[in-house]
């Protein structure tokens, strides 16, 4: 599973924040690793310099082999909680998606 990172500018922290993405994601989904081809994980900080409630913004899109992307999305006040709160959704998403393929 290859894990691509991506921030917009008003992101910082960069290096220290893909070490944290890239070892959550490859621990919390290490299970679904047969199924997945990548991970893009996008961080965005949509008010920029000014301060607002729930602006840090965490787009995750899960490839999966022989299917379509799933993508999730959350707004939290924090970098680190949206990336956790869109860790959780992406893998409730794949254990629906993941458990389909295994019924067949």
């Amino acid at each position: 599973m290859t894990i691509q990172f991506n921030t917009d500018n008003n992101i910082e922290g960069k290096e220290r924040l893909a070490a944290f993405v890239n070892q959550t994601i490859a621990k919390e989904l290490d299970r679904f690793d047969e199924y997945i081809t990548r991970i893009e994980v996008y961080l965005s900080d949509e008010n920029g310099d000014k301060k607002g409630p729930k602006d840090k913004k965490c787009v995750i899109e899960a490839r999966l082999r022989n299917k379509q992307p799933l993508a999730v999305s959350t707004h939290e006040e924090t970098i680190e909680k949206a990336v956790s709160v869109a860790i959780s959704k992406v893998k409730s998403a794949l254990n629906s998606s993941v458990g389909k393929l295994q019924d067949r």
